[in-house]
């Protein structure tokens, strides 16, 4: 058996957290069975994002009229956005791996690792060991159970983003955040997409406002039928159906020439054999940690969606300085994830941070909302914008609770309000007593404040 100072399973946000023990001396072992970089680099925000950047330019030249210039989309290569975002990433992987397996005190393990005691894992026959071990080994999308769906070809998320052959129509099974950015993508570049979700809106996570605006909008552009579970596929010649129902029991079948399956994703603790570590795991699969992030096991940290603190890849990001901080430099630090931001990126996008107005009420919180409508602004005119609006929750005496919003660029305006939040005092004044640069689109978020203190 090798045993190393250090072992770290998983190489998304996992890499860092090696080249830090490796960086301060320690003897690493990085274990990773795909390319380095994880979900986010490879299959992930960065592969969509540059897909979405595609989708929308396309939606600019169709929008141009609004202001009074000729302009239409004559032609897509498809093929050519697929190859020109496999072509700038691959590489950067590929980078990350020659640097690692140069790295001095690292070696690097290009292979599936499975527990098999205490702090040790098999990985191709060999086991390996660590004094200390960090499991960062993320996950994957979730196949649930549906009668047929063994027996035709289907997408999730990883295959979908590297198609080269844009399908003439799509059938997306899901209305999360995956489900409705991949819609956004495929059908702005000319694909008929379907969406069926069981919950009554898309995005059901999303502040209820937020879900039902994005819905109608998603109406406009898709078949959307919400309130609908999948309960069979099958193939009709070149076509793959699709059966849903209602919890009534109303029927629906939909058809569509490829199959998108965007329900989820799971943790990897089952392929890992966690439980050969006693790393002890929640109902749903995921690692159990407390606050520096150790898990139930001696000298076993876990971080990233494997961990479930919150599945987004800037979560991962701060957790990773967490367990450097813990694992290479014994400082105890705990994690804080006050204020942790969210964005999805359609066209408009959606983002939040906070307690949900559906969430306030459950828990019998009193509360005071805020809105301000983005078409009605200064900036909102200029862009002629058809869509949005900046929702605030707070306590009566000021404090913020949560603050959602759809809208064009509602990714970059939310962080305005986790500053607020996290670095701030965290009450409505710190936003509605500064002074926003007029006729910014974040004079939609002042006037939200300034509507709470109304």
């Amino acid at each position: 058996m090798t045993e190393y100072d250090v072992l770290v399973v998983g190489g998304g946000t996992g890499n860092n957290v090696a080249a830090a023990a490796a960086d301060a001396g320690l003897e690493t072992a990085l274990v990773e069975k795909s390319k380095l970089g994880g979900t986010c680099l490879n299959r992930g925000c960065n592969p969509s994002k540059m897909l979405i950047q595609a989708a929308t330019a396309a939606n600019r030249v169709r929008e141009a009229d609004q202001f009074f210039t000729d302009a239409t989309v004559e032609d897509i290569d498809y093929a050519a956005i697929i190859d020109d975002m496999d072509e700038t990433l691959s590489p950067l992987a590929a980078g990350m791996e020659e640097n690692y397996r140069n790295k001095e005190h690292l070696t690097l393990y290009s292979d599936e690792a499975t527990f098999v005691d205490d702090r040790t894992v098999e990985v191709a026959g060999e086991h390996v060991s660590g004094n200390k071990v960090v499991v960062a080994a993320g996950s994957r999308p979730l196949v649930p159970p549906i009668d047929g769906l063994d027996d035709v070809e289907y997408m999730t998320s990883s295959d979908a983003l590297y198609r080269r052959e844009q399908p003439d129509s799509l059938v997306v099974l899901g209305g999360g955040y995956i489900a409705v950015e991949l819609g956004y993508f495929f059908e702005s570049l000319g694909t008929d997409v379907t969406i069926i979700e069981m919950m009554d809106t898309l995005v059901p996570r999303e502040d209820r406002d937020v879900a039902e605006a994005f819905t109608e909008v998603a109406r406009r552009r898709h078949d959307v039928y919400t309130g609908h579970r999948a309960t069979a596929v099958e193939s009709t010649g070149d076509r793959i159906r699709v059966h849903a129902e209602t919890e009534s029991g109303d029927e629906l079948a939909v058809s569509g020439d490829e199959l998108l399956v965007a329900l989820g994703r799971r943790p990897n603790t089952d392929t890992l054999a966690v439980d050969a570590a006693g790393i002890e795991t929640d109902d749903n699969g995921f690692i159990v940690t407390n606050n520096r992030l150790e898990t139930s096991a001696d000298n076993v940290w876990a971080q990233g969606d494997i961990a479930d603190n919150a599945m987004f890849k800037h979560s991962g990001d701060y957790e990773t300085q967490v367990t450097i901080d813990n694992v290479v430099h014994k400082r105890g630090r705990e994690a804080d994830f006050t204020a942790m931001p969210h964005a999805i990126f359609t066209e408009p996008q959606m983002a939040g941070v906070g307690k949900t107005e559906t969430e306030l009420q459950d828990a019998d919180r009193e509360y005071l909302v805020g809105r301000e409508e983005l078409p009605g602004t200064p900036m909102g005119r200029a862009k002629k914008l058809d869509d949005g609006f900046v929702k605030v929750l707070a306590t009566p005496d000021g404090e913020i609770l949560g603050c959602h919003m759809l809208g064009y660029e509602a990714s970059t305006m939310i962080h305005e309000v986790v500053v607020a939040i996290r670095a701030g005092t965290g009450h409505v004044s710190d936003i509605a007593d500064t002074i926003h640069a007029h006729p910014t689109l974040n004079k939609v978020v002042e006037y939200a404040f300034q509507d709470v203190e109304g």
